[in-house]
């Protein structure tokens, strides 16, 4: 029972350490409030409405708004997970050392079962006393 105990906190630990750690990002693509493409691996696919330059006539400065925008949301996993032993104070160490020195006795059995009384052979029976006083178990 231990052991299975062991196991499955130290398999929960190592994933909390995983997602902890872990960072992704989503791209999403609108067009005007519409979300038309999201990724999780890359860019985001467009919708093809992007607005083209086009340089036939240089004379004539149109400007049309785009209608489109791209949008990157980021998670940033934690960086920081190694804890210096050195940076603990004196007395903190001790009480680390401790603690894990006791922690670690805590679950020491005796090497054998010990029965106090196994050199010690029953009595002998001279006569059954449960048929001379008449007493029986239903």
């Amino acid at each position: 029972m231990k052991s299975v105990f062991h196991k499955i906190t130290s398999f929960t630990m190592a994933l909390l350490v995983l997602l902890s750690t872990f960072s992704f990002s989503v791209a999403q693509h609108y067009c005007g409030d519409v979300l038309v493409d999201y990724s999780f691996l890359g860019h985001a696919e467009s919708c093809g409405m992007e607005v083209q330059e086009t340089a036939e006539l240089p004379e004539c400065n149109l400007v049309k708004a785009d209608c489109c925008s791209d949008e990157v949301l980021t998670v940033d996993g934690q960086n920081d997970l190694k804890v210096s032993f050195e940076k603990l104070s004196f007395e903190q160490q001790q009480f680390v050392a401790s603690f894990i020195y006791t922690y670690l006795n805590l679950y020491e059995g005796l090497p054998e079962n010990i029965v106090p009384f196994s050199d010690y052979p029953p009595p002998l029976l001279v006569k059954d006393i449960q048929i001379l006083d008449q007493i029986f178990l239903i």
